[in-house]
């Protein structure tokens, strides 16, 4: 007897908790990286592994900011400075990239065979640390469409989705 009624309890204890997980928004985190003194949040679920930058074989007659294909755990992927991509700095020559500068790889899930420079990584961020700031009046492209949030410390952060940015046109317009 005393078992049913424990087995009853562990099943209401148990349907409760689903019911919560189903209607409980799901926290977002984010890899927070810099590009030119620039604050980006890329959600974890778009972003993939994070490599040292290695040697970049350029490829002739592609845009200033396509720094060429690296080879990534037995793969070829097409390598964006992501700051000179989004203008803020003017693009880095192969040679120039820093010791504390990390290629990203989308996740494979996309389905693009891409990374992009950043100039340092800045760890973890979750949306419990961070307070959204009010959407503003001039459009944005949509893979910076994610919103604008304010860290503890005061600073500003775009988030940057991966997935939106890998079916950008300019994304893929890679010919100069």
């Amino acid at each position: 007897m005393a078992n049913r009624e424990a087995l009853r309890e562990l099943q209401s204890r148990l349907a409760e908790r689903l019911q919560a997980a189903r209607t409980e928004t799901r926290a977002v985190s984010w890899l927070a990286v810099e590009c030119a003194g620039a604050g980006l949040l890329v959600p974890l679920a778009s972003a993939g592994e994070i490599f040292p930058p290695g040697a970049l074989l350029p490829v002739p007659h592609t845009q200033a900011w396509f720094l060429g294909v690296a080879n990534l755990r037995g793969g070829l992927h097409g390598v964006v400075d992501l700051g000179a991509f989004l203008g803020l700095r003017p693009p880095l020559a192969r040679d120039a990239v820093r010791e504390q500068a990390r290629l990203v790889a989308f996740n494979p899930k996309l389905g693009s065979h891409c990374a992009v420079l950043v100039d340092r990584l800045a760890g973890l961020r979750s949306q419990q640390q961070m307070e959204r700031e009010p959407a503003e009046a001039e459009p944005r492209p949509e893979f910076a469409a994610g919103g604008r949030w304010r860290d503890a410390d005061g600073r500003l952060w775009q988030e940057i989705d991966l997935a939106a940015l890998a079916r950008h046109e300019l994304f893929l317009a890679i010919a100069a």
